[in-house]
C-alpha cells in the first residue's frame, strides 16, 4: 500500500471515530469473513460497531486523540469496538462474547481504553463486573426513595397500631352488648 493510500485510510478512519472517546480493541483472527459478518450484525443489536483494522493504521488515525493508547503493544490485524449506552454496556458484551467459545469462539478481548488509560484484557474483566448506567440510576433512584419510604413507615406505623386496637376494642364491647 502506498504511503498516499495509508494516508487517505488512515483519514478515513479517523473521521470515523471522530467522537469516539472509548472503545475496547478485539481480536478476530481466524474467522471467516461469514462469521465476522454475524459477529457485526450482533453487535449492532446492540448499538456497537465493529471496525477491523490494520494496527499500524489505527495508530496513525488515532495519533493524538484519546484513543491512541489502545493502540500500544498491538500487532497484526485487530478490531476495535465502539458504541453501545455507555462504556461498561461495551465491556460487558465484548467480555461475554469473549468467554462464549460458541461461534465467535476466536473472539478474544485483547485491551481497550478508558478516559485516556489503557486497559488491559484484565482490566476490562474487572470493568465488566461494575453496575451499567441503567443499574447505577436504579440504586440512585433507590437511595433517593429510600428515606421517604422510610418516614412514611414510621408515619403509618404507630396509626396502624392505634386504629388496630380501637377495632379490638370495639369488637370485644360489641360481643359483651349482645351477651
Amino acid at each position: 500500500m502506498s504511503k498516499f493510500v495509508k494516508q487517505l485510510v488512515s483519514r478515513d478512519i479517523s473521521k470515523q471515530l471522530v467522537d469516539v472517546k472509548d472503545a475496547v480493541l478485539v481480536t478476530t483472527t481466524g474467522m471467516d469473513a461469514n462469521t465476522t459478518n454475524e459477529l457485526r450484525g450482533e453487535l449492532q443489536k446492540k448499538d456497537i460497531r465493529l471496525l477491523v483494522i490494520k494496527n499500524s493504521l489505527g495508530r496513525r488515525a488515532t495519533e493524538g486523540t484519546s484513543l491512541s493508547p489502545v493502540f500500544e503493544g498491538a500487532s497484526g490485524q485487530v478490531a476495535l469496538c465502539w458504541g453501545s449506552t455507555d462504556f461498561v454496556a461495551l465491556v460487558k458484551e465484548v467480555v461475554k462474547l469473549d468467554r462464549d467459545p460458541g461461534k465467535f469462539g476466536k473472539f478474544k478481548a485483547a485491551g481497550g481504553v478508558l478516559d485516556g488509560e489503557r486497559l488491559d484484557a484484565e482490566k476490562l474483566v474487572a470493568v465488566s463486573k461494575w453496575p451499567s448506567r441503567e443499574e447505577q440510576i436504579s440504586m440512585l433512584v433507590g437511595q433517593i426513595l429510600s428515606p421517604g419510604a422510610n418516614l412514611v413507615g414510621a408515619l403509618l406505623g404507630p396509626g396502624g397500631a392505634l386504629a388496630s386496637q380501637i377495632k379490638q376494642k370495639g369488637e370485644e364491647e360489641g360481643v359483651e352488648a349482645s351477651a
